[in-house]
């Protein structure tokens, strides 16, 4: 059974960093490409970040760049994401998302709360 648990949201004052993990389980991790989403209340789910399976290749969307970092340790069967000048506009449930490279089935976390709010 394959498991995403995210881990590490809450509560920051803008200008602070959160750093989110997804910890995968149930699935060969190495032949997956992962993505971070966001949804904020209101709003639709919207892609953050993703990399490929190997970690040689990331994007970021137009407003997350040079704020946030995606990684990921095959080893550990997890990927991560680096949150800081966290804003306001932030706020949103961060879900984490495998699909698989060949076969393009994917999975997703529970989703983990971020707050930005002073």
């Amino acid at each position: 059974q394959v498991q995403l648990v995210e881990s590490g949201g809450g509560l920051v004052q803008p200008g602070g960093s959160l750093r989110l993990s997804c910890a995968a389980s149930g699935l060969t991790f190495s032949s997956y490409t992962m993505k971070w989403y966001r949804q904020a209340p209101g709003k639709e789910r919207e892609l953050v970040a993703r990399i490929t399976n190997t970690g040689g290749s990331t994007i970021y969307a137009d407003s997350m760049k040079g704020r946030f970092t995606i990684s990921r340790d095959n080893a550990k069967n997890t990927v991560y994401l680096q949150t800081n000048s966290l804003k306001p506009e932030d706020t949103a449930v961060y879900y984490c998302n495998a699909q698989h490279v060949l076969l393009g089935r994917d999975y997703w976390g529970q989703g983990t709360q971020v707050t930005v709010s002073s």
